[in-house]
């Protein structure tokens, strides 16, 4: 009886924190449509308990983040290797909702966590819009980015393409574009990576990242998965406000 009621409490207290994130959440924005057509953006905030009340470790700036690759070959891995909460993010490169989220809305607060070590991002880097839009745009960033791991400066180019994000409908990241926002991110540009992005080099990975996208059960992006699990939709506008996201993601973790 004692396990059952302790199970009951906790549902209690889980419906108690997500109800209070809807309410929070009143805004709603539209996703960057999938494959399937469907509005996506199944990731906004939550109220509920912050995501990780003793991180092991902070990082000064983002440069001095861990980058790696994850054994599937396709997740990019950013923060602290023992943080006990991952939040994933679903992005297509030219998805001007995408901008948003990263510009102006939780990406700040995401990015801000990671640093203190409360969780760790990950990320899979779709390419769809390129075949509803036409062009490579979408295809070329994500090569660039993967090009960026390497030189372990994803999160500095990352951020500085979304900054500098041409017209969602013109297929404004050209080699030129992204060769040139790399000169932005100290250390980056060189012989290997300028080669990189001109051959396509990791093209295998943008076909990939786009496959393991397509199997996620995202629908749109930007999506993010806590933990796993996808942020529903009822809390979607979280997502774009940096003060509700890290609600969204205690929501989710006290589930």
């Amino acid at each position: 009886m004692r396990g059952s009621t302790m199970q009951g409490t906790h549902r209690i207290r889980t419906a108690a924190a997500l109800a209070v994130a809807a309410v929070a959440l009143a805004a709603v924005t539209t996703a960057c449509g999938g494959k399937s057509g469907a509005d996506g953006g199944d990731a906004k905030p939550a109220g509920g308990k912050q995501a990780q009340a003793a991180p092991e470790r902070t990082y000064a700036t983002d440069a001095d983040l861990p980058e790696s690759l994850a054994p599937d070959g396709t997740t990019v891995r950013v923060g602290s290797p023992s943080a006990k909460t991952v939040v994933h993010v679903y992005e297509d490169m030219r998805c001007p909702v995408c901008e948003q989220f990263e510009t102006q809305g939780g990406g700040e607060a995401l990015r801000e966590m990671v640093r203190s070590g409360q969780v760790r991002a990950e990320y899979t880097l779709a390419s769809f819009l390129d075949g509803k839009l036409g062009g490579q745009g979408s295809k070329k960033a994500a090569n660039a980015l993967r090009a960026a791991l390497d030189a372990g400066r994803f999160v500095e180019l990352h951020d500085a393409l979304f900054a500098h994000q041409p017209e969602e409908s013109v297929d404004g990241y050209t080699d030129a574009f992204l060769l040139q926002t790399a000169s932005q991110v100290p250390g980056l540009r060189g012989p290997e990576f300028d080669a990189a992005v001109k051959g396509m080099k990791y093209a295998s990975f943008v076909t990939a990242s786009e496959k393991a996208f397509g199997t996620s059960g995202a629908t749109g992006t930007p999506t993010l998965k806590v933990n796993g699990r996808i942020v529903p939709q009822n809390l979607a506008g979280g997502l774009f406000d940096k003060s509700t996201l890290p609600m969204v993601i205690g929501a989710m973790t006290a589930r």
